[in-house]
């Protein structure tokens, strides 16, 4: 799981990629947190075909080259569902077909019923997600394939911002990520993470981005672990 030099390219080109598809950005953005970060995220941005299925990619690249053994996905309403079906598709592709699994926000009442949609949730599961803020949505996940007599094996998503979570409103010294490793036992794997951003923005030649590099220096400074 570690920043090997073939991970290290694919997150530079993930981040490149975000940037270009306008879903990494830079201003001034309040977090949920309540702080004033120079960049944003979201995932929810990756909107259309073409963008959607390049980010399936990197995922699967980064869990193909993870080495992490798990029998199947499962995503997390709301982003989670399409990052479920897509990496699916990709990892498919690639040779490792996996099924997945999701959940409704609120059980059906008719059908067949429940809040689990997609394939038999069973063997080892890992969790999709994009980003980790507070935990909530793992928590929820870990629940509902625990009920289901399956084990959860680990977690992906897309950026760890490698920042101080919160917990009653004051610093945690550790990050989301780092809590849902050690709270849970399971590992956490990222395409890209604050210090990917701060390689890209280093080595930028357009002004536009280098600008940015202080600030989010700045950023890391205040509130990364």
């Amino acid at each position: 799981m570690s920043n090997t030099p073939s991970h290290n390219t694919l997150a530079q080109e993930f981040v490149a990629f975000a940037v270009q598809s306008q879903v990494l950005r830079f201003g001034e953005f309040k977090t949920k947190a309540g702080r004033l970060s120079p960049y944003f995220f979201n995932a929810g941005l990756f909107d259309d075909g073409a963008k959607l299925g390049r980010l399936a990619e990197f995922y699967a690249r980064r869990l193909v080259e993870s080495g992490l053994q798990f029998d199947m996905l499962f995503g997390p309403a709301y982003k989670g569902i399409t990052l479920a079906a897509a990496v699916s598709i990709e990892l498919a592709r690639l040779g490792h077909n996996k099924p997945f699994a999701y959940n409704r926000k609120e059980a059906k009442d008719h059908g067949e019923g429940g809040v689990l949609v997609g394939a038999p949730v069973q063997g080892r599961v890992l969790i999709i997600d994009d980003v980790i803020s507070a935990g909530t949505s793992v928590r929820e996940s870990l629940q509902m394939i625990r009920a289901a007599g399956a084990t959860p094996c680990g977690v992906t998503i897309a950026l760890d911002r490698q920042e101080k979570a919160t917990q009653d409103g004051a610093d945690s010294p550790l990050s989301a990520v780092q809590q849902v490793e050690q709270q849970h036992g399971l590992p956490v794997i990222s395409i890209a993470t604050l210090t990917d951003l701060l390689q890209y923005l280093s080595v930028q030649s357009d002004p536009g981005l280098s600008a940015f590099l202080a600030p989010v220096e700045a950023y890391r400074t205040r509130y990364g672990v």
